[in-house]
């Protein structure tokens, strides 16, 4: 493994297996915008007007309309390849998730961003297994609280398709 500019970057499986159990580093800051949570709505038909009547979210009980949480956990794959890069591999598909919560919301205007630590690696076949937790923290009123944590599986294939 080798790191440049903060980015970790992996060339081998092996390198992937040394890494567990460390992090993998925090991406930047993204502003949440109402643009970003409309056009989730409009690509999963979940209009709820928690997340797209700004009038009525007012109003409610947080006080402006909140990024929808399947909004947050889509931005996971992002927020991870700001932080690291698999150079040698030929696939990386996500595999699934063994748990999600959403602890805090995203309100509208917040900025959020995601740490990752690479909790494990193992063989899966032809390809590896990967392991990591990654914690979204959105930036309330100058103070980072989590929002989002989901422990997420990955299968990277390394070498030749």
């Amino acid at each position: 493994m080798r790191e440049t500019g903060g980015m970790k970057i992996f060339g081998s499986a092996d390198e992937l297996r040394a890494a567990a159990g460390t992090s993998l580093g925090t991406s930047e800051w993204l502003t949440i915008d109402q643009d970003r949570i409309d056009l989730f709505a409009k690509a999963t038909d979940d209009y709820q007007w928690i997340h797209v009547d700004q009038a009525r979210a007012a109003d409610g009980p947080f006080g402006s309309t909140i990024a929808h949480g399947y909004l947050t956990l889509a931005l996971l794959p992002r927020f991870a390849w700001e932080t690291y890069r698999l150079e040698g591999a030929v696939a990386a598909v996500n595999y699934g998730s063994n748990r999600v919560r959403f602890v805090h919301p995203v309100r509208v205007g917040s900025r959020i961003r995601c740490t990752t630590h690479l909790d494990g690696v193992s063989d899966a076949g032809d390809a590896l297994q990967v392991t990591t937790t990654q914690k979204v923290t959105v930036e309330v009123d100058a103070r980072e609280r989590l929002a989002c944590i989901a422990e997420v599986i990955s299968r990277v294939t390394f070498g030749t398709p």
